[in-house]
């Protein structure tokens, strides 16, 4: 008689530890998620930061690519940036300012159940706006320009 309740006992802890870790996989998947978006928030953030800064000292008014080139080697998943020079319609000798914005930025769930519920995240904009009074003088630009 006790060897069958044993049995029964073997069964029922295999099926509580099933339980206990699925629950527990849940939790570590969604830290793991939550500490990636804030990881891409932080990306998302320097690379417009860098963006602007390189828009600043070497890309010219109209190529918008460049910046976005160098941005996207920070955070490959950028969709898309806006370039704003101030005042508009300047070139490289009277602008004032730069503003960079990064527009489209798509957050990928790991977690299977937080995909379900929210398949991707959009994040919000990131924008840096820098002036433009080291345009072309920063004795430095040719480590920031390659």
């Amino acid at each position: 008689m006790t060897r069958t309740q044993t049995r029964g006992q073997q069964g029922a802890t295999t099926i509580e530890l099933a339980f206990v870790l699925v629950l527990f996989f849940m939790f570590l998947l969604g830290i793991l998620d939550f500490s990636r978006m804030l990881y891409t928030w932080n990306a998302a953030t320097e690379a417009a930061r860098a963006g602007a800064r390189f828009a600043a000292v070497c890309a010219d008014t109209t190529n918008q690519a460049q910046v976005l080139d160098k941005m996207r080697m920070m955070v490959p998943d950028i969709g898309g940036i806006g370039l704003v020079w101030e005042p508009a319609g300047c070139d490289t000798t009277n602008c004032e300012a730069v503003t960079v914005t990064i527009t489209g930025l798509n957050f990928h769930w790991l977690s299977p159940l937080t995909g379900l519920v929210m398949p991707a995240r959009v994040l919000p904009p990131f924008s840096t706006r820098l002036p433009r009074e080291m345009m072309r003088q920063d004795p430095n630009n040719t480590l920031i320009c390659q």
